[in-house]
């Protein structure tokens, strides 16, 4: 379901900037982002069959710690750590690595649906103004999600998308409407504002996956 979400709003995204899509290094990087996320997704799902490897209760209510739910969680705070850091924030790769870039963003897209720090060391030095990158980003992160979701669907009726339809339209409303005023107020708020506040969120979201509260 997060993958959907994701999906219909890089779509959304990309239509409100899409005119800035740097095509040739999009497709030169989506080639092979398509593969990794194809291996990552398997392997998701792979680590998704398996057994938790603890559970407890709070107030009556169950709580399980899982393989899957570790390694998301462990990478959500790796790459988190990537927007703020400034020793990993600044790294950069040549562009002549752009096909081994999609190759590892893609494959961890793929696992657990985070890729824009390693998709963005990549793409910092290809030459590409700001928006776009931006715009060529999004277009990437496309083709991983609709890679990934390809894989996943393999596992359509177990998600119950009928009974959580409620949920995902407001996701997917909320993910279009923070888009939209995110682009408003792209020039009013400094980035590194934007990076420390999506930081903590996102490492709050992964304790809370990681320990099995969500």
């Amino acid at each position: 379901m997060t993958g959907i979400v994701h999906l219909l709003n890089n779509f959304f995204k990309i239509g409100l900037i899409g005119k800035q899509i740097n095509w040739q290094v999009g497709i030169k990087f989506g080639s092979t982002a398509i593969i990794g996320a194809f291996i990552g997704a398997k392997l998701l799902l792979m680590f998704s069959s398996n057994s938790p490897l603890y559970t407890y209760t709070i107030n009556d209510k169950l709580f399980s710690i899982t393989i899957i739910k570790l390694i998301i969680s462990a990478l959500m705070i790796v790459f988190a750590l990537f927007e703020v850091v400034p020793t990993l924030k600044n790294i950069q790769f040549s562009e002549n690595k752009l096909y081994a870039g999609g190759l590892i963003s893609g494959f961890f897209g793929g696992l657990s649906g985070n890729q824009g720090a390693l998709r963005s060391m990549f793409l910092i030095r290809s030459g590409l103004t700001k928006e776009s990158f931006i715009a060529t980003g999004i277009l990437i992160a496309c083709f991983v999600d609709l890679t990934r979701l390809s894989v996943y669907f393999s596992r359509l009726s177990s998600v119950n998308i009928e009974d959580n339809l409620t949920v995902l339209i407001t996701a997917v409303s909320s993910a279009f409407i923070g888009a939209y005023i995110g682009r408003k107020l792209l020039k009013k708020v400094t980035l590194n504002f934007v990076q420390w506040t999506v930081t903590i969120m996102i490492i709050l979201l992964a304790i809370g996956l990681g320990t099995g509260l969500i």
